[in-house]
């Protein structure tokens, strides 16, 4: 069973930068939509970012837009989700997504398949 497994969280200071990984376990049997969301204390969980492991085609939600940037890995089914500048308002359980159905599902919140998060604080 494919199984998103997240990686690289930690603290940092305000203006710092941190760079998420996530491997996907399993066979996908082609390629697949990856990505990222984010939940902060007492908020819904929100997009951050996706892309395709066949085009690796990009999709940021507005926030991320300039600040981060999701890439693949030389390791088949792996990406990164690099985060600069990172502000307080940054701070959240960071979990990776994946669907093969396309961005679709993922992009609404609803991948077949999700991570168990890891966790990134910015302080100020």
């Amino acid at each position: 069973q494919v199984q998103p497994v997240e990686s690289g969280g930690g603290s940092v200071h305000s203006g710092g930068s941190l760079r998420l990984s996530c491997a996907l376990s399993g066979n996908t049997g082609g390629p697949v939509c990856m990505g990222w969301f984010r939940q902060a204390p007492r908020k819904q969980r929100e997009w951050v970012a996706t892309i395709t492991t066949d085009d690796g085609a990009e999709y940021y939600a507005d926030f991320a837009k300039g600040r981060f940037a999701i890439s693949q890995a030389n390791v088949k089914n792996t990406v990164y989700l690099q985060m600069n500048s990172l502000k307080p308002e940054d701070t959240a359980m960071y979990y990776c997504a994946a669907d093969r159905g396309g961005c679709t599902p993922v992009v609404n919140g609803r991948p077949s398949r999700w991570g168990r998060g890891t966790q990134v604080t910015v302080s100020s």
